[in-house]
């Protein structure tokens, strides 16, 4: 084979348009309606060819076009209005810079296997993506210092065809970074400058072509910059990557590329689709993203307080900061992984325990066990850290567990998750309740204004003023929604409706010729749907769980409803099942062909590929986003909260986010909470409940018109929808409870965990072992206090118990008399705690006092309980060691 000398021709911009290439490169442009314009203005036909990318443009636009935009007077100023105020944007202070003006030294690592940041940059698939890409954005928005690493998928995540007998196949693409909007990163490079001076954009590296500011070396002759590149052991290979930049706005986004010449076929194909492959693709692009993306961060000299793992791919991150750490201060592995669990938050969005990646102990000797040996940890101990039970050597590894175990501080994605969490977790922490399982919650939010239409972007700048824009989150912004008039937000929704259907209409149609062009299907088809009729968006992934059928479960029941002449309904559907998932993608098929031999074709629309191009046509412009998973099995589904600013409403099972969301006046829930053992039976409840709320409520309301012809009732629905989710369901809100709760209490007692050698890491490490190993010894060994009685509320109940430490002191331990509500066998509920005080020595034992109080009336019932404590402890239940008052 022939050696071949790559090169890249870039097109050459008049230095009059150089703004351009700014815009290009900064995914701003992603929520920035005027930096898009301008690539519009420049050529919007070459723009939709381009698939939306104005990098992709700059390469294709011919050199005539470009010299004349450089001489028209309207597109510079256009173009000279968006730069300038993308260089406001990156210079001015933020809501972090303004609240919290003492924290000039943060920096918050941002770990994931994929995000979601526009279409035409296909590293994503699905939910977990898009909540990524959005969490990026409002970081952005609000000036949050972080940085995110990821990696850059050359052939992305499949595109979904159908065949004839509507069976989903997978395609793949490779895509050439230099066309999609990410940039080289080079040595010497660093994360991220301080904020600018007005006017000023912050440097960029230089790029790879001849020019007279290029580095010269000693001898005189000129250098090109040298790509950044790091390297990672795994399975007795080097396997080396290149790295990208994609900006967000203020967030820059670090992707590693390991399809480079230097590394052998497997190497190369690491990073070749998201999520593909089998289990040893998908340890390998994990150990890639969590032990390269921290050497990357190390590269651009970023040294950051606070790592957020989203999701358990990226637990990889946690020990190489172990192995740094043991390096640098000549400490031990276990104290290493305490003070890095000091700096680490780790989110979970998973609802079940078979959605976390599994893998055989053989397959981490393989790859990591020259790294464990450095560690200083033997495989078989490894995967005990890894293992729901770790010593059931049965169990494959699981990196969920190993997150759960490496991160004190957890949070799920909504409350109801937060419960399905906590039940996973309990095997880990016997002896406590649910209630008391060491994770948090924050529900998920999104970046409003990615998501929001221009036509209701337009009314809220007119009737709510540009608070609405500077902080989603600010419930005062969204009450002035009152103010609208509802012929116009109704005329801007049905525009939206409007432009949806004819979306829908030429998907479709592309879909016909296609398959016409393979001979899958003959003869032409009616244009389907109308742009006036009451429009259901369902977009979710083929899952079961997420049950796409439940709508379609009673036939008869849902013809009557699409093909009611007076009062039409009609369906667009999106989404891909996972290419191994054959019960999803059975599921789809049977679905679409249900469509076809009831004759609901012109009703029922199926939109293939979804992706978040198509994601943003249906949640602005459908009238009900319908959400049918089983409770609770969703962990927060985003995707309802884009229709809100929209003027959509929800139609949803009270999980996730709805569960926390949803009250009369907003939307309408499915069922009322209950989840029932058997899960056909639930189908069936929930399905009687959907076909009611659309015939007695939902489609009624639609289409009850005053004299003017508007739903007066539907819009005042709208208005309260908008109003009281908009700002709570915000990605504003989000980052700054994850600030205020999570990244800012990190970082301080990551400074003190780390500070002076390790200092407090050592101490701790050295109480926790001294606690695990005495443990056994402590005893609750009396507890005096009245016999059965009866008091009235918020009388006191005087408690004295009787403890034995053995080892250990007063000082390591709380003692508390747990009080709650009895269950019909007499034992404790969920309840609360109450400390009991020291009160000395009799003989041995530890003598405790305190009064229990109860504000509510019932049957209640107390135990007294040992657990361990430290004032470096970061969260309750931190250890799971407790002793309970036992029976006599």
């Amino acid at each position: 084979m022939p050696k071949v000398h790559q090169f890249t021709v870039r097109p050459q911009i008049p230095a009059r348009l150089r703004g351009l290439e700014e815009l290009a490169f900064n995914l701003r442009w992603t929520w920035d309606t005027r930096a898009f314009k301008v690539f519009q203005h420049l050529d919007a036909a070459l723009l939709e060819k381009c698939n939306g990318n104005p990098v992709a443009l700059l390469r294709r636009i011919s050199r005539e076009r470009l010299e004349q935009a450089a001489t028209e007077p309207a597109f510079l100023t256009h173009l000279d209005e968006a730069v300038k105020d993308l260089h406001r944007y990156l210079a001015e202070p933020g809501w972090f810079q303004l609240t919290y003006p003492e924290e000039r030294d943060l920096c918050i690592a941002y770990f994931c296997m994929e995000y979601g940041l526009t279409h035409c940059l296909p590293i994503y698939s699905g939910g977990l993506g898009v909540l990524a890409g959005d969490h990026l954005k409002a970081a952005s928005s609000l000036n949050i210092p972080l940085v995110a690493v990821g990696l850059f998928y050359n052939r992305g995540h499949f595109t979904q065809r159908l065949n004839d007998e509507y069976w989903q196949t997978e395609e793949y693409h490779t895509y050439d970074p230099t066309s999609l909007p990410v940039t080289p990163v080079f040595v010497g490079e660093t994360w991220r400058p301080a904020l600018s001076p007005p006017g000023q954009l912050p440097p960029t590296p230089p790029p790879a072509t001849d020019s007279a500011d290029e580095p010269v070396r000693a001898g005189g002759k000129q250098e090109s910059p040298l790509p950044l590149k790091v390297a990672v052991e795994m399975a007795g290979r080097t396997v080396w990557a290149r790295v990208w930049k994609a900006q967000v706005g203020r967030v820059p986004l670090y992707l590693l590329d390991s399809a480079l010449p230097e590394n052998d076929a497997f190497g190369q194909r690491i990073t070749g689709e998201l999520y593909g492959g089998g289990p040893e693709d998908r340890l390998a692009q994990e150990l890639l993203l969590g032990i390269g993306g921290i050497r990357v961060l190390r590269a651009v000299g970023a040294n950051p307080q606070v790592f957020h793992l989203n999701e358990g791919h990226t637990v990889f991150s946690s020990l190489e900061r172990v192995r740094e750490l043991m390096k640098a201060e000549g400490v031990g592995f276990f104290e290493a992984r305490l003070a890095a669990g000091a700096g680490t938050l780790f989110t979970t969005h998973t609802t079940v325990p078979a959605g976390f990646d599994l893998f055989p102990q053989p397959l981490i000797e393989s790859y990591l066990g020259d790294y464990l040996h450095e560690l200083g940890l033997e495989t078989e101990r490894f995967m005990r850290m890894g293992r729901v039970h770790p010593d059931n050597a049965s169990e494959d590894f699981n990196v969920a567990v190993l997150a759960v175990r490496h991160s004190p501080r957890r949070n799920a994605v909504s409350r109801l998750h937060r419960r399905a969490t906590a039940r996973m977790m309990s095997p880990g922490w016997p002896g406590f309740s649910l209630r008391e399982m060491p994770i948090e919650s924050v529900t998920n939010g999104i970046h409003t204004r990615t998501w929001v239409a221009s036509e209701m972007a337009q009314l809220f700048d007119h009737y709510l003023g540009p608070r609405w824009r500077e902080d989603t989150s600010s419930p005062d912004a969204w009450q002035r929604v009152e103010r609208i008039p509802d012929l116009e937000l109704w005329h801007a929704h049905s525009r939206l409706r409007e432009r949806l259907v004819a979306y829908a209409r030429e998907q479709a149609l592309l879909q016909t010729r296609r398959r016409q062009a393979a001979g899958l299907i003959r003869g032409q088809l009616k244009p389907p749907l109308r742009p006036d009729a009451l429009t259901i968006g369902f977009a979710r992934r083929f899952a079961t769980y997420k049950r796409a059928g439940l709508l379609f479960r009673d036939i008869e029941r849902l013809k009557a409803i699409l093909l009611n002449e007076y009062r039409p309904v009609q369906l667009i559907v999106a989404g891909k099942a996972h290419p191994r998932d054959g019960a999803g993608k059975d599921l789809l098929r049977h679905l679409l062909d249900t469509v076809r031999r009831e004759g609901l074709s012109e009703h029922v629309v199926f939109l293939e590929d979804y992706d978040i191009s198509k994601a943003i046509m249906l949640v602005q412009g459908a009238d009900i986003w319908l959400n049918t998973p089983r409770r609770p099995f969703e962990a927060c589904g985003t995707s309802g909260m884009k229709v809100v600013p929209n003027g959509g409403l929800n139609l949803s099972v009270l999980d996730g986010w709805w569960a926390e969301a949803y009250r009369p006046g907003v939307g309408w829930a499915i069922g009322d909470g209950q989840e029932f053992v058997h899960a056909d039976y639930q189908d069936e409840v929930d399905a009687e409940y959907l076909y009611t709320l659309l015939e007695q409520e939902i489609v009624p309301l639609f289409y009850d018109r005053d004299a003017d012809g508007l739903p007066r009732g539907w819009i005042a629905m709208m208005k309260n929808s908008i109003r009281l989710l908009t700002p709570v369901f915000s990605g504003d809100r989000m980052l700054k409870q994850y600030t205020e709760r999570f990244y800012l209490p990190i970082a301080e007692r990551y400074r003190r965990v780390t500070a002076a050698r390790l200092a407090k890491a050592k101490e701790l490490s050295a109480w926790r072992n001294r606690v695990r190993e005495t443990w056994s010894e402590v005893k609750v060994t009396c507890v005096e206090a009245p016999g059965p009685l009866e008091v009235t509320v918020g009388e006191g109940i005087p408690v004295t118990a009787k403890v034995k430490l053995g080892r250990l002191d007063p000082a390591d331990v709380t003692v508390e008399v747990y009080t709650s509500r009895l269950h019909p066998d007499g034992s404790l509920r969920d309840g609360h705690p109450t400390p009991l005080s020291w009160a000395g020595l009799d003989g041995e034992e530890h003598v405790y006092k305190g009064t229990v109080k109860v504000r509510t009336s019932g049957s209640y019932g107390y135990s007294v309980r040992v657990l361990p404590y430290h004032e470096d402890l970061l969260i309750p239940h931190e250890l799971p060691l407790v002793t309970w008052e036992e029976q006599d």
